[in-house]
């Protein structure tokens, strides 16, 4: 059985879980084109400029999620080997994509799923409109980011797939980076893909490159939890997989 994801199922649901943010873009240019005329010369110019922009900016943003989710082979978890196997912990933010593309390509994985979402710290509207469009399944365990419910060194990899960043605060993403280290074997490995805030996505998201953090940010977010990086992939220029293993692990 082989995992095909459709066409535009990335930028269709991107456009789906944020469509306010296309709904105030859309309602702005369309005041632009309604006042422009009673708009004096000097704010014609600026107005028609901006709206360009803007539209330039949308596209742009459209095109790229549409290669990094729907062309690309982020989905294809290639850095998961031929014939994965041994035990696996993919613990996501309500919203999860992969671990339908593990039991299929790597039946051999003992898998847990689990689901940090709290709606109290973890406020994005988009991963409401996710969760109601694709509810967790049915052995998704609900965790909190301070303690997960497995035993010292159970797994031997963890995946935070375009998950972590949903942890705002800085002390919370510190302490559940230490619950990944303490659940991975000595020998194991955590992977956390994620965008980073910097030049590519910058051009490709304008301010939206904020909802990100830099690879200086996350850098000091492992450390601080006794993670090194032990190799760094970018899948796209646009996103990033970080391989991590505990700090003086030399397996």
């Amino acid at each position: 059985m082989e995992i095909k994801r459709t066409a535009f199922q990335g930028v269709s649901n991107i456009i789906r879980f944020n469509w306010h943010f296309y709904l105030i873009v859309f309602a702005i240019l369309l005041a632009v084109i309604l006042f422009y005329d009673l708009l004096p010369g000097s704010l014609q110019m600026i107005a028609f400029a901006g709206a360009v922009l803007g539209i330039l900016t949308l596209i742009i943003s459209l095109l790229v999620s549409y290669y990094v989710y729907d062309l690309s082979d982020l989905y294809e978890l290639n850095w998961l080997g031929e014939n994965g196997s041994g035990s696996m912990l993919n613990i996501n933010a309500g919203f999860d994509e992969i671990s339908e593309i593990i039991r299929v390509k790597h039946p051999g994985i003992s898998l847990s799923i689990c689901d940090f979402y709290d709606p109290k710290k973890h406020t994005e509207v988009s991963i409401k409109r996710a969760r109601k469009a694709y509810p967790p399944s049915p052995e998704t365990i609900q965790v909190s980011t301070e303690e997960l419910p497995f035993p010292d060194n159970h797994f031997d990899k963890v995946l935070a797939v375009l998950s972590a960043h949903e942890i705002r605060d800085p002390e919370e993403r510190s302490n559940f980076f230490k619950e990944l280290n303490r659940v991975s074997k000595a020998d194991g490995e955590i992977i956390v893909t994620e965008h980073l805030r910097d030049v590519y996505n910058f051009l490709a998201y304008t301010i939206g490159f904020l909802h990100f953090y830099s690879k200086k940010s996350w850098k000091q977010t492992f450390e601080e939890a006794g993670l090194k990086v032990k190799a760094e992939i970018r899948i796209t220029p646009f996103v990033t997989s970080f391989i991590l293993e505990k700090d003086g692990n030399t397996t």
